[in-house]
């Protein structure tokens, strides 16, 4: 069969257009790549075109490698001459090319990420400029957000605020360097490109007519400069095939700009147009549920996808009761899934914002089930949280050299190598720790006035912190720890998305302590109850069958609550050993220093289990615009609420709103058999419990092709019927005990009156959730859960 009979309809149409623009909308798993590969395929076996006048543009060098080896596998001659490859590996072809009509020397540099931020802390530096006004990774944003707008320095002159010219001034700065040096960034790449290409028309007119077809992929996510490149080399012969998904637009806040497809037609008005709408990845509901969420945009080229799966599995809608509940849901499905055959991999957890990945990390692990948090670091291993973590191990431990050498130098603080050299030397002389040699030193005549001040402004930091957490609750003293540190203000200056993800995660880390808070003061009110010592032997040979047990107020709680596990194959072999006292007993709380010195151990404890490597079966945990371009056969989609997905900010801005709702539509396309949707009642947000109300983009899905299930679908009008509301099959669990149902009313003979909102687990670890009205939601052993029907 020819690569042409392996098309659809509108594949085959986009694949054989007409000469000249032409704009294909491939909605998510339409089989965009196929179309391209078959298209320069079209082009050189129909004699159109030969492989050197060809020019394929991606926008990743796994992509571009892709392309080159599907076109190998599938020409019968050499495509050696065709340029495939990312935007910048092409520019900077062309520059290489041509560095002398560029204005560059011979072996011009280019300068990474990291290179172009030391470089704009030491302009900043030696102009004596505050470098908290300015830090380092805004002038860098500065420099390449106006880069990526074709904008150079003295085209700013006449505009902004004084901060704002002060930035001019030091992108101008930062240029004349630049070029002194021979050094070019990422962004520099393809505005010097583009300036050559407009500054030399003979060179202009030889890549003109040397690339006649040009083909690009992704191009909803080109940004300004990019497509004035390709509208440059474009503009003799006009063969630009673009193919893009406007609904996949998701790349705003760094650049790109959405306007590019939408109106392609207004600067190509003889563009032909075609839609791929078939997908090949997903079942009916999904894609219904993507087309309904997506439909409410106004910003967008119509179109709708279909499929001929005709898969009737409905898609999962839990609604948990906080985010707890939606971890453990998620976990026991996880279990559920892998007992059916699936592979880990084939499962992914996706969110909006990097911090939501901490409870699913904690509860992984304590599955022992292996993940791999894709394309970024596990929570504790993020950089704003080890900066937290060194202030509070200081707190903990003053002598951790580890900690004070990263919390003396981040934030910066004007503590430079040299005072740390300082440190080092007289800590290692007189063998002390840095932190009794900063002391030492302190109290010394050898320092200068300014290195004095900045090491007394750090060690009253510490020596406060130290005293706060005396008075304070750990949340508390979490939340001062990251405000005292200025850590919070230090991240705020960071690019608007990424000074916005690590705030979240900080703000996280404060919900992490008072989730500790509450699980610690359980732990040890169950301890100090469990106070007289005896031994036992299990089951009958202890007489403590199921009824006995309830004579016995500490250990029929330990087993509703799971802590105690009597259930085991040999029994009569074993002892267990307990104290008991009256309810009465007064229970004594830890000091907060010693819920800090526990809490840093169970942290530490969880991170020296690594994540696992990328060809290891795990499962996949992951932001959504991470998960763009990637497709798993069961999706977990967490956090549906408004406030988090869609945020606050977005919310209030309609232009926002429109790419969250395209990230959400991405979110539910990468799903193939089954998906999950998940939110809660409430959520603990910045160290406080929160109300949540349902995501609009959930609302905004038809009710038939939902399953409702979860504890809060009761409690709270969720703008859906449910078919099913407990975290099973269906809305009964059978058990010897009895039969439960959901929204029965029982009774408990501590925690009172209350009614069942659904179940998890199967078998022996069934567990019963239960919203008691005094005692609030307890979360009991089926088994021996001492309710009553009432």
């Amino acid at each position: 069969m020819s690569y042409l009979e392996q098309l659809n309809e509108n594949q085959y149409e986009a694949v054989t257009a007409p000469l000249g623009p032409v704009r294909v909308l491939a909605g998510a798993g339409s089989g965009k790549t196929r179309v391209l590969i078959s298209r320069i395929t079209w082009l050189i076996e129909t004699g159109q075109a030969e492989p050197h006048g060809i020019l394929a543009v991606t926008f990743t060098n796994k992509a571009a490698f892709e392309m080159r080896s599907r076109l190998e596998s599938t020409l019968k001659l050499s495509i050696r001459g065709m340029w495939i490859g990312t935007f910048h590996s092409l520019c900077h072809r062309m520059l290489r090319a041509h560095y002398r009509e560029a204005g560059l020397i011979e072996n011009f540099q280019i300068m990474d990420s990291d290179d172009q931020l030391r470089l704009c802390r030491r302009i900043v530096r030696a102009k004596e400029m505050d470098e908290k006004l300015y830090p380092p990774k805004l002038l860098a944003s500065f420099i390449n957000g106006n880069k990526e707008e074709g904008r150079r320095a003295e085209h700013l002159e006449a505009y902004g605020d004084y901060m704002t010219q002060n930035l001019i001034m030091l992108y101008q700065e930062y240029q004349n360097i630049c070029n002194q040096s021979g050094l070019v960034d990422f962004a520099e790449i393809l505005l010097r490109t583009v300036e050559l290409l407009r500054s030399n028309a003979p060179l202009l007119k030889h890549y003109q007519s040397r690339f006649k077809f040009i083909l690009v992929d992704e191009f909803q996510d080109t940004n300004s400069v990019q497509y004035a490149w390709l509208q440059l080399l474009s503009g003799q012969y006009r063969n630009l095939f673009v193919v893009g998904d406007d609904d996949q637009s998701i790349y705003g806040w760094r650049g790109a700009k959405i306007e590019n497809i939408l109106h392609f037609d207004r600067d190509f008005p003889d563009v032909t147009t075609v839609r791929l709408e078939q997908n090949y990845r997903s079942t009916k509901a999904i894609l219904s549920a993507a087309n309904a969420v997506i439909a409410k945009n106004t910003q967008r080229l119509d179109k709708a996808l279909w499929t001929e799966n005709e898969s009737a599995e409905l898609i999962t809608v839990y609604r948990g009761l906080d985010g707890h509940d939606e971890a453990r849901y998620v976990i026991e499905t996880i279990k559920e899934r892998i007992k059916e055959g699936y592979r880990k991999s084939d499962m992914a957890i996706l969110y909006r914002s990097n911090a939501q990945s901490r409870l699913f990390e904690e509860f992984l692990l304590r599955a022992q089930i292996p993940y791999r948090v894709y394309g970024g670091l596990r929570f504790f291993d993020r950089a704003e949280i080890k900066d937290v973590m060194a202030y509070l191990r200081m707190v903990n431990n003053p002598h951790d050299d580890v900690s004070l050498e990263r919390s003396m130098t981040t934030p910066p603080k004007g503590i430079g190598p040299a005072t740390m050299e300082q440190l080092r030397e007289y800590a290692t002389t007189h063998r002390l720790s840095l932190w009794d040699s900063l002391q030492y030193l302190l109290e010394s005549q050898t320092l200068t006035t300014r290195v004095h001040n900045v090491l007394l402004a750090y060690y009253e930091q510490i020596t406060d912190l130290m005293r706060q957490v005396e008075v304070m609750a750990l949340d508390q003293f979490f939340n001062y720890v990251i405000e005292r540190s200025n850590l919070k203000a230090h991240y705020k200056k960071e690019p608007l998305n990424r000074g916005e993800d690590r705030i979240d995660n900080l703000n996280e880390l404060v919900s992490a302590a008072s989730y500790y808070m509450t699980e610690d003061q359980q732990a040890l009110a169950f301890e100090e109850r469990l106070e007289r010592q005896f031994d036992a032997e299990l089951m009958e040979s202890a007489g403590l069958a199921p009824l006995d047990i309830e004579e016995n107020e500490a250990v029929a709680e330990a087993l509703e609550l799971g802590t105690l596990d009597l259930l085991t194959e040999n029994a009569e072999e074993k002892t267990i050993t307990m104290t008991v006292v009256d309810d009465e007993a007064e229970v004594n709380s830890r000091s907060t220093k010693e819920m800090l010195e526990a809490f840093m151990g169970q942290t530490a404890l969880d991170s020296s289990d690594t994540q696992a490597s990328a060809d290891e079966d795990s499962v996949q945990l992951m932001t959504l615009h991470a998960s763009k371009g990637l497709e798993f056969p069961i999706v977990f989609l967490v956090g549906m609420e408004d406030g988090l997905f869609p945020s606050d900010p977005a919310i209030m801005d309609s232009t926002r709103l429109e790419e969250e709702r395209r990230l959400a539509y991405v979110g539910i396309t990468r799903a193939e058999k089954h998906l999950y949707l998940l939110g809660v009642e409430q959520r603990m947000l910045y160290g406080k419990t929160m109300k949540m109300s349902t995501s609009r983009f959930l609302r905004d899905i038809p009710e038939n092709l939902l399953n409702v299930i979860g504890p809060a679908v009761s409690m709270k009008p969720f703008g859906m019927q449910s078919n099913s509301l407990n975290s099973g099959s269906g809305t009964t669990v059978d058990s010897e005990m009895g039969d439960y149902q959901v929204g029965q009313s029982v009774t408990h003979p501590k925690f009172g009156e209350g009614v069942i909102m659904g179940f998890e687990g199967v078998g022996a670890s069934t567990r019963v959730i239960v919203q008691f009205a005094e005692a609030g939601r307890k979360v009991l052993v089926l088994g021996y859960a001492r309710l009553t029907v009432i």
